[in-house]
């Protein structure tokens, strides 16, 4: 038998929505005002490129603020909060994003775009080699990919979406009305009603916001964001470290942390419950187990729901925390209990993998892991990371459309400088936030992904300012709506310019065109959607493994296409397939050996270093081994004017 001792739900404060609703009517505001400007000017390239006249500030944030989407401020969160210091490793390398990015590709490509006109990536591999084909391929996989890339971005902002609206009527209305929809149907009863609220809302929002604004809504809105990124960060350290008592007394502490253990939790009552009962997630309570006489501490990951008439809740994730030094001063005095007819019943629960009662594992490499019996990160892999961000970085499409859309040379010049500052300020600042984060707010170890949220509205609150957490949670979501806002435009100029304009119905009316962008940007947000309502447990994997697939199919491909007169359509294709082909199967054979989605790290090196040389490989001697290309195309892009 077991007797309950402690519970808690946690609040929202209405302040901090207030906080995060202004923000939400600004963007709303910018993209209602983009299409005021856009009025009486180019459709595609106002809408698609902001004709092209970005300057510093624009240019430095809008490139900073794509690439650091939900996987900054979610998915390396819950990496690092789940893995601990070892993730400095993994992160060290992006301050040289901007240098490598910028600087390999965009003055050569910011020119050749103004030359030819082109407005998106495959517009300039088509006309380079005038392969229709070659864009067809670049197009389809922009389009696969980056709608994958898509999935956690909107997986991130429901989650911040549910913490803001935690204690509110009108969700706790929503939620009860999808869990009774869920049980009467009989289908995804497993799935958060909370999460599928919110996600519906973040849907709507954001597909209306790009639709209506466009590019240059979308760069508007990423220095907005990019400015409430860096003082969220700023302000969250600041916060973190005073909860913690300063980064040595945070580190003494997660010196002394073993991994908790993962399981599952169902809470029941006796009778049949006469109305809705709602658990709300991060609920702690303890449990006397009387054949041992210990006190085993618990914290729920997700929201449990009793609707009126049952006995019991769908199983919903927790976590046991382990050690006495994770028992002392967590559980606030103002818990209030469960009602005394609600009962948790215990699922299994069980060990980390590497690193279960190893004190000091999240100061050490190669960091604890759930599912890894050799931990996080070995010595190959780091290394391996370490060369990852730069390449893949400077392969993503959504970089290269803004090396299209620039001003001039001096704004690249001093948009590197300060990008690498920008980023170092940032990512230096989560790591240290995130291993704090473990003394701050422990036990979010099964959902890692809200802990961005979760610590917002902790250390806002303890700091009695609770409008404060509208801001701090502002900064992920923004990081999440800059990403989604710039690819959801990417794979409708994909879909319209690159695959049925070029393809199909060249004398396409302007009028045509803009009513097939809004509608395509209505279908992505409907098959983004449907993907998100179950999204991986951790975002950054998903996120790397598209982002490196963008990478590897597109960094050779175009750097050969802009730098080696010799470069033919046969080997950009050879490029662009040959190393993705390489890069995907290593995943699929780690999928097959591993039975997880963990990549096969031949030499303990991560497949983008594999799919990046088999593309070079494949680029040179594809284009080597077929016809030279054409000399009015080598005069065109390659010859200096006279």
């Amino acid at each position: 038998m077991t007797e309950l001792l402690l519970a808690n739900t946690s609040n929202s404060s209405q302040t901090a929505l207030i906080t995060f609703g202004l923000y939400t009517v600004i963007v709303l505001g910018l993209a209602w005002f983009s299409q005021r400007v856009r009025s009486g000017r180019s459709f595609l390239g106002e809408y698609f490129l902001g004709s092209r006249g970005l300057g510093v500030l624009a240019f430095t944030l809008t490139f900073g603020a794509t690439s650091a989407s939900a996987g900054s401020f979610a998915g390396f969160p819950s990496l690092i909060y789940t893995h601990g210091w070892s993730l400095a490793l993994w992160i060290s390398s992006y301050m040289l994003v901007p240098l490598i990015a910028m600087g390999l590709l965009g003055k050569r490509l910011n020119q050749i775009s103004r030359k030819t006109g082109a407005i998106t990536l495959p517009d300039i591999l088509r006309d380079r080699f005038e392969s229709p084909k070659l864009a067809m391929i670049a197009s389809l996989l922009l389009v696969l990919m980056l709608s994958l890339y898509l999935i956690p971005q909107f997986k991130l902002a429901s989650l911040i979406l549910k913490q803001l609206l935690a204690n509110s009527n009108s969700l706790g209305v929503l939620t009860a009305w999808v869990t009774t929809l869920q049980n009467h149907v009989g289908l995804g009863t497993a799935i958060d009603a909370e999460y599928l609220v919110c996600l519906l809302f973040f849907a709507l929002l954001v597909v209306v916001y790009t639709t209506f604004g466009g590019f240059r809504a979308v760069v508007w809105t990423d220095v907005l964001q990019g400015f409430i990124m860096l003082g969220g960060v700023v302000i969250l350290l600041y916060l973190t470290l005073q909860q913690a008592g300063g980064l040595q007394a945070a580190t003494s502490t997660v010196a002394k942390q073993v991994p908790p253990r993962l399981g599952q939790v169902q809470f029941s009552t006796r009778q049949p419950a006469a109305e809705t009962i709602r658990i709300a997630s991060e609920t702690w309570f303890e449990i006397k187990d009387e054949a041992t006489n210990e006190r085993r501490l618990f914290r729920t990951n997700e929201v449990a729901v009793i609707v009126a008439g049952a006995t019991e809740s769908r199983l919903v994730k927790a976590v046991e925390l382990i050690g006495p030094s994770q028992h002392s001063g967590l559980v606030p005095e103002t818990a209030p209990p469960l009602p005394d007819h609600v009962r948790p019943v215990l699922d299994s629960f069980e060990p980390y993998a590497f690193g279960a009662d190893d004190q000091g594992t999240y100061l050490r490499c190669p960091g604890p892991s759930p599912t890894n019996p050799l931990g996080f990160m070995s010595l190959g892999f780091a290394i391996s990371i370490f060369v990852y961000w730069p390449l893949s970085g400077a392969g993503q499409p959504g970089s290269m459309i803004r090396l299209m859309a620039f001003r001039s040379t001096k704004t690249l010049k001093r948009s590197i400088v300060l990008l690498a500052l920008y980023f170092g300020v940032i990512y230096t600042a989560l790591v240290i936030v995130f291993c704090s984060a473990r003394v701050v707010v422990p036990g979010l170890d099964h959902t890692p992904d809200r802990i961005m949220p979760v610590l917002s509205f902790y250390v806002a609150e303890a700091a009695r300012m609770p409008w404060l957490a509208g801001l701090l949670v502002a900064a992920p979501f923004a990081a999440a709506m800059s990403t989604v806002d710039s690819f959801m435009l990417m794979i409708s100029s994909s879909v319209v310019r690159d695959i049925y304009q070029r393809n199909f119905n060249p004398d396409i009316s302007e009028k045509h065109v803009k009513r097939m962008s809004y509608a395509c940007m209505i279908v992505i947000g409907l098959v983004v959607t449907a993907g998100a309502v179950n999204p991986p447990r951790f975002m950054q994997y998903l996120i790397v493994f598209t982002g490196g697939g963008l990478g590897v199919a597109f960094l050779v491909p175009v750097a050969l296409a802009i730098y080696w007169p010799r470069t033919t359509g046969a080997g950009a294709i050879a490029a662009m397939t040959g190393g993705f082909a390489v890069y995907l199967g290593l995943y699929v054979a780690g999928y097959i050996v591993h039975d997880s989605p963990r990549p096969l790290e031949v030499l303990e090196f991560d497949p983008l270093l594999w799919g990046f040389l088999a593309s070079l490989i494949a680029g040179v001697a594809g284009s080597l081994l077929s016809q030279p290309p054409p000399q009015h195309l080598v005069a065109t892009y390659f010859d200096e004017p006279s």
